[in-house]
């Protein structure tokens, strides 16, 4: 299997370090995150109740949305328009991590999440369960965190957004990420951790690369 999985809690860097480090060794990659983000936007779109498995599971099937890789950003499209601008927007991810809780989602996103591997050249992969759920045989796990007022610092100059409201829905999202009774984001098996609080993002590629080199062998 040629993947790489990055997992981590929000914020922790991990898609900013997964395009950084594919496009260093032109592989591609791709956001799982991305598919129950932009099946909460779609939900939102189309009126769907977050709680409503069985109306999800429909819509996570259905042919109204898709999830493509791209490399600068895994991109969300819905009814042929690309909507990935609007997909990290704070609420939409506080309604993909109720709707990622149910367990019928999670199990209608998990083949098109797989068939992005489906291909001869590597996959860096990241997100909250690529390396326990969506690719547990991948070679080489990585483990990204960083304290809590790090990440709420980062996500909050990202969007423009209050600190204090970012750190208050940042920590209502862990909680609900680490406690659902359906793949709860947790440290894979033989992964290694990497604490990116007071690392440049270059520092984290290179030892992420360096990583690889170990693992996978010449590059």
């Amino acid at each position: 299997m040629k993947v790489v999985t990055i997992d981590g809690p929000a914020a922790s860097g991990k898609s900013s370090v997964s395009r950084e480090l594919a496009s260093r060794l032109g592989w591609s990659w791709v956001s799982t995150g991305a598919f129950y983000r932009g099946l909460a936007f779609v939900a939102q779109r189309t009126g769907t109740a977050v709680d409503d498995e069985k109306a999800l599971v429909d819509l996570a099937v259905s042919d109204v949305w898709s999830v493509e890789k791209d490399p600068e950003n895994t991109k969300v499209v819905f009814q042929g328009a690309d909507v990935t601008e609007h997909i990290y927007k704070e609420e939409v991810g506080a309604a993909a991590s109720k709707l990622s809780s149910l367990a019928g989602v999670r199990k209608s996103l998990l083949e098109a999440q797989r068939d992005m591997a489906k291909s001869d050249e590597w996959l860096i992969a990241e997100g909250r369960d690529c390396g326990t759920v969506v690719f547990p045989e991948a070679p080489l796990k990585v483990y990204l965190t960083a304290r809590s007022e790090a990440r709420a610092q980062r996500r909050a100059s990202e969007q423009g957004a209050s600190l204090e409201e970012t750190q208050k829905a940042q920590a209502e999202r862990d909680r609900q990420d680490a406690t659902r009774k359906a793949a709860p984001m947790q440290v894979p098996e033989s992964a290694h951790v990497i604490d990116t609080s007071t690392l440049s993002l270059e520092q984290v590629v290179d030892e992420v690369q360096k990583l690889a080199e170990t693992s996978i062998g010449s590059i």
